[in-house]
């Protein structure tokens, strides 16, 4: 394969304009995928030397890189990274027996983070609960916590830092694709992609990490399938009390299903955590109407209020705002307290919203089984909230054919998920990380880096890794949004089952990416078997009681027995 003829790129000059209408590799997309990919092909000696790679991005990328914050302010964009993919952003790369780390993990800002050590997630019907700690999976090599939470500004920064460390990358920002077309098959029939700055790139290996409306996609012909959820996620970056001595860090995130969507509380320093709030699209309009302090309320007794209250009060501050007397922080909290004591709730308990209780105590001392909720409250970061739909999409191919070869999907180009298992950009550094291996493994067999053959083995792993997922997080949504009470039951049995199962624990966090190698996922299925055994009576049980539990429980029986085995053959 001749190969274009390399430009040198003093790091002064790093983003500029093109110099020539030709490379290799063209990114389209400078969010952390793309630039997660812009960073491995860097770091990779062989790429570095061979391929000329650019990237191009419709943002300022200049804010991204100066971007700062004060310590007690959060960006309200985070996500949780797995072990795994962790290890990746290190980019250890290994070409020709030399062994290169220039990781863009060292450039990120690792006070901003903070690593989940356990999490809590219950039912919010039945309260059956499950909880996953770090300490049960933990080994010499394995590192702090099970995932490490991050700002995407701060993971961005420090994928641009890493890249002006090796200034090999054309970088183009603020600067939009305009069109996308094939030259003529005579002339190689490449994509030709043009920019509203009158630039016109044509491109060895077009990859859209552009996003779910991805113009690459488009261009490619690549069709996809899925569909809106009738649910709106709410963001927004909350401030609370530490938490005491008797409690720990705090480095728990917190999850529980309600029938209207989960509701999550990640950790990203003692006082500030997160929210990730999935609920339906009328009770978000509601919430972004009102002020931010009823916000707050709701989010301490969404937590802990019974769904009947939660319901009420959803419908209660929608009826004031209809009528034009929207309610109060301190009315909204008056129902609240109220609320609680028609169920019993006492005000020492940790069930309780009253903060005062907490501060009084000269030995502050918190309440029992204070550790199974989330630390109160007390406000939420001016300008933090913010809302987004909620979908699932799968295209059919991350490669496009035909008219469209020489293009490759990434990221939410070419799958988006729902946000409660906090698994969309690791599946993006997934891909991210298989791509890069075989771009580099093409360039080292003389192979043509756009070519179907070359980019097979990366459709090939990632896509049914990636529908398995989606997969499982979608029947996730829909098994918790049922307020059915068979299927309330079959689902909590289940929940409470797993929680008694160590093994199955730690073979649920290391599939999920919390071992530091995704080799881990061979191990998990090891573990997994030794739970198999109580599962199955379970199942057994669940028939004799009814065919239709039987079913739901014996149905996912049957398909670990058979994924299992599937294993133990290779």
């Amino acid at each position: 394969m001749l190969l274009l003829s390399r430009v040198s790129v003093a790091a002064s000059a790093h983003i500029r304009k093109y110099a020539t209408e030709s490379c290799d590799v063209l990114i389209v997309g400078g969010g952390p995928v793309g630039l997660a990919l812009a960073s491995a092909l860097s770091s990779s000696p062989v790429v570095r030397q061979n391929l000329r790679v650019a990237l191009v991005e419709a943002g300022d990328l200049d804010k991204v890189r100066n971007w700062h914050s004060a310590p007690d302010q959060y960006s309200n964009r985070v996500s949780s990274l797995t072990n795994a993919s962790c290890t990746f952003l290190q980019s250890r790369y290994q070409s020709y027996s030399i062994l290169i780390d220039k990781g863009a993990w060292k450039f990120v800002q690792h006070e901003r983070t903070c690593p989940i050590e356990q999490m809590e997630v219950w039912d919010g019907i039945s309260d059956a609960r499950i909880n996953f700690n770090a300490a049960e999976m933990r080994s010499t090599s394995q590192p702090e916590g099970m995932s490490r939470l991050t700002e995407n500004l701060n993971l961005q920064r420090g994928l641009l830092q890493s890249l002006d460390e090796i200034p090999s990358l054309d970088l183009i920002h603020k600067t939009k694709v305009t069109s996308i077309s094939r030259e003529a098959e005579g002339h190689g029939a490449w994509p030709v992609v043009e920019l509203d700055n009158g630039q016109r790139l044509r491109t060895r290996l077009l990859v859209g990490a552009d996003g779910f409306n991805s113009p690459v996609r488009t261009y490619a012909q690549i069709p996809s399938f899925g569909w809106s959820y009738d649910t709106q996620g709410i963001v927004a970056t909350l401030v609370h009390q530490p938490r005491t001595a008797y409690e720990g860090p705090n480095t728990t995130a917190y999850q529980r299903f309600l029938p209207t969507g989960p509701i999550a509380f990640l950790p990203l320093s003692r006082t500030v955590s997160s929210l990730v709030w999935s609920t339906r699209p009328h009770i978000a309009r509601v919430f972004q109407a009102s002020d931010s302090s009823v916000l707050a309320c709701m989010i301490n007794a969404a937590f802990r209020l019974p769904q009947l209250s939660l319901q009420y009060l959803y419908n209660r501050i929608s009826e004031a705002q209809a009528a034009g007397t929207p309610l109060t922080a301190q009315q909204v909290q008056e129902e609240i307290l109220w609320r609680e004591k028609s169920h019993g709730i006492d005000h020492h308990s940790a069930l309780s919203t009253s903060s005062t209780i907490r501060s009084d105590s000269a030995a502050k001392i918190p309440p029992t089984d204070s550790h199974l909720l989330p630390p109160l409250v007390t406000s939420i970061q001016t300008g933090s909230i913010a809302s987004f739909p909620i979908r699932f999409n799968h295209t059919e191919s991350y490669l496009g054919e035909g008219p469209g070869a020489r293009t490759v999907l990434v990221g939410d180009a070419a799958h988006t998920t729902h946000p409660l298992a906090g698994q969309g950009l690791n599946l993006g550094l997934g891909d991210v990380e298989c791509l890069a291996n075989c771009i580099e493994n093409a360039v080292l067999s003389g192979s043509d880096v756009g070519s179907h053959t070359a980019l097979q083995p990366y459709a090939r792993e990632r896509y049914l890794v990636n529908h398995t997922i989606l997969a499982a997080v979608d029947k996730l949504h829909k098994l918790y949004t049922t307020e059915f009470e068979p299927v309330v039951w079959a689902r909590s049995t289940g929940l409470e089952i797993v929680n008694e199962l160590d093994s199955l624990k730690a073979a649920i966090m290391m599939t999920a990416g919390a071992d530091s190698q995704r080799s881990g996922m061979a191990a998990g299925w090891d573990a997994m078997s030794n739970g198999l055994q109580t599962v199955e009576s379970v199942a057994r049980l669940a028939r004799a009681i009814g065919g239709g539990m039987g079913g739901i429980l014996g149905a996912g029986a049957h398909a670990l027995t058979k994924k299992i085995a599937e294993y133990r053959k290779v």
